[in-house]
């Protein structure tokens, strides 16, 4: 079904009022598409990319370098997900947002009261999930297949005590893969 914003009434889950392309560290997390496993697998604790993995690992590396804006931590692909720690390390707003699919000025998932500020951690997301979402689907020959989940799992990394655990829970997750909320065998909120 297509979405209808009279029907769905989709809210934002970002928090109200934080402006997210101020400085700071941030964790997102990004599903594929019913949480199909199509980056590559876990083999005795490790991932292991195959092509399409390696395109979502090669296109976050680049991010960091299309962006000068943002700095890249802990990250990592997994069978159906992705995580990593980002910081934007500067507060320049001016400009062009001619790095996402999405102008500045147009609604996000057709909520008119929900902008996409230009060098935002949104700005970055929707960049990335659109560049890898290009190239897969044009190795799968499924050009305009929905390769991700709609949005994106984000957390305000607020001091250092976090940040450890945060880099901890993402360099532990292919080792705890079969318990893992969003392997496809286990329920998930997602």
């Amino acid at each position: 079904m297509k979405y209808d914003p009279n029907i769905h009434h989709r809210r934002s889950i970002r928090l109200p009022g934080y402006d997210y392309s101020q400085p700071g560290a941030y964790f997102v997390t990004i599903c594929a598409y019913q949480r199909q496993c199509l980056f590559g697998e876990i083999v005795d604790g490790q991932m292991v990319l195959n092509q399409y993995g390696a395109i979502v690992a090669d296109q976050w590396q680049k991010s960091s370098v299309i962006r000068k804006e943002i700095k890249l931590d802990a990250w990592v692909v997994m069978p159906n997900h992705f995580h990593g720690i980002v910081m934007i390390t500067e507060n320049n707003p001016v400009g062009a947002n001619g790095r996402s699919p999405v102008h500045g000025d147009a609604p996000v998932h057709g909520d008119a009261s929900v902008r996409m500020k230009p060098k935002s951690l949104s700005s970055l997301m929707a960049g990335f999930k659109s560049i890898t979402t290009k190239k897969i689907n044009i190795l799968r020959d499924v050009p305009g297949t929905t390769l991700w989940q709609r949005n994106y799992y984000e957390h305000i990394i607020r001091n250092q005590d976090a940040m450890d655990k945060i880099r901890q829970y993402i360099v532990n997750n292919p080792v705890s893969w079969n318990m893992d909320q969003l392997h496809p065998n286990n329920p998930s909120k997602w």
